[in-house]
């Protein structure tokens, strides 16, 4: 799907659909430790150890915490097809973004080396991360849920059109 911010003529590359369940895990595990805590106040209530803590207000914060990881957990599949990356001859195109949109250009000569990392769960998925690093310190260009295989040819890529680059200035 064409963004509006996506420059004209350039088919942007989607992250494999096997990040929504990885992101689903991760997310899930933190959105579990924000409900107990948000839930805690309730519970105490509850069990009679908190009597003068306000019956709505430990509901209401018990109902905000379970509210909002819901929304961020549903968030997740239109997230993760928002993220996208497009090779034109002198750079790479990181899309990301659902409601603020953003696409990053990184440019080849600019590249000091390519990472390519895959943790517990991603291997478990058979994803990879493949980030890019340039002489700016502020630079996130990261994309995460890559195939492996896609991982290793675009950090090959990266890698030869960065040297390239290099060599020609």
């Amino acid at each position: 799907m064409r963004e509006p911010i996506d420059p004209p003529g350039l088919d942007f590359h989607r992250v494999s659909a096997k990040l929504i369940p990885l992101r689903f895990i991760t997310l899930g595990i933190g959105a579990l430790v924000v409900i107990l805590i948000g839930s805690l106040p309730l519970v105490l209530r509850t069990l009679g150890s908190w009597q003068k803590f306000p019956g709505a207000l430990a509901w209401a914060l018990a109902i905000a915490a379970l509210l909002a990881m819901g929304w961020r957990l549903a968030l997740i599949p239109r997230q993760v097809r928002a993220i996208g990356y497009a090779e034109r001859d002198d750079d790479l195109l990181i899309r990301r973004g659902l409601f603020f949109q953003r696409v990053m250009v990184v440019p080849y000569g600019r590249m000091q080396y390519v990472d390519v990392s895959v943790g517990p769960l991603e291997r478990a998925f058979g994803l990879a991360s493949v980030k890019m690093h340039t002489a700016s310190a502020s630079t996130n260009a990261a994309l995460e849920g890559l195939p492996t295989d896609e991982a290793a040819r675009l950090r090959e890529q990266l890698s030869a059109r960065g040297e390239a680059k290099l060599a020609g200035l």
